[in-house]
């Protein structure tokens, strides 16, 4: 069965846009760690599940919801540079308003439950060809994105204060990144979820950060380990019919476990911050 099911072209579909999906996650995960955005993805995964109950309440695509919401929301934090306890305040209080809008639109939702259902906890077997092709749009996007940003971004992320007074436009690269993490987002909703969007976007950065202070070393194990989760979680759930996003999910929590483990066997610092890079350290030029 597994073999049969392997050969299908679904799954390589699947397979692929896993693959996109893991990449960009680990790519943008790195910064978004760095930066104590956590709760910021989990804001905007939830304003994404509201535009895409509301596209579906109205007769429209839901995935075009998703990003809708999504990046709305991102412009909105990204525009309010907010930091700490104020930011984490507002977005709790935008996050209660926004999801009881978008289980309002569930239930007014008169078609099938089950398209419904794909918003909270996915469906990466069901991308078709044509979702492929945007995914692989929107990654191109996301990644173009993140290598014009990344040295300032990466100073900004390290030491805001001194990238201020070297001319770094805050303002600006926080508008950027939460961009960016909408649109991750909202690619990761179509794969895990709006239940399990952090699987992606936080715990494989998470790990890669437990592993190495170096950036770019962060980002390519982050990559890596989102991309065995997604790999690994489709075709485990092709030979157990359990939710893909379940095994997903696993994969990425066990990495993260391993990932604390080798950092307390190393007598590590419980969290070791990124450093900058020679290169990052005149990005005001």
């Amino acid at each position: 069965m597994f073999t049969q099911l392997l050969a299908q072209h679904f799954v390589h579909t699947a397979l692929w846009a896993g693959a996109v999906v893991a990449v960009v996650s680990g790519v943008i995960g790195v910064f978004v760690v760095a930066r104590g955005m956590s709760f910021a993805v989990h804001a905007i995964s939830e304003l994404g599940f509201t535009g895409g109950a509301g596209a579906l309440f109205l007769g429209l695509d839901p995935v075009l919801g998703m990003f809708a919401g999504s990046l709305v929301v991102g412009l909105a934090l990204g525009l309010l540079s907010l930091r700490g306890r104020e930011r984490d305040s507002a977005i709790g209080a935008v996050l209660a308003f926004g999801l009881g809008i978008g289980v309002l639109f569930i239930t007014l939702y008169q078609g099938y439950a089950t398209t419904a259902t794909s918003l909270l906890f996915g469906s990466i077997v069901s991308v078709s060809g044509a979702q492929l092709r945007d995914l692989a749009i929107v990654a191109g996007i996301v990644l173009a994105g993140v290598a014009v940003l990344y040295r300032p971004l990466l100073f900004s992320s390290v030491d805001p204060e001194i990238a201020a007074s070297r001319g770094v436009p805050l303002r600006a690269l926080s508008v950027g990144i939460f961009l960016l993490l909408a649109l991750t987002t909202a690619e990761a909703l179509q794969v895990v979820g709006v239940l399990l969007v952090l699987t992606l976007v936080i715990t494989p950065a998470a790990a890669a950060q437990r592993l190495t202070g170096r950036p770019g070393r962060a980002i390519v194990l982050a990559v890596a380990i989102a991309l065995v989760s997604t790999e690994g979680g489709i075709l485990l759930s092709l030979e157990k019919s359990w939710p893909t996003s379940f095994f997903i999910s696993a994969i990425s929590f066990a990495a993260y476990v391993a990932a604390r483990l080798v950092d307390w066997r190393r007598n590590r610092r419980p969290s070791e911050p990124l450093q900058l890079e020679p290169a990052t350290a005149d990005v005001s030029r």
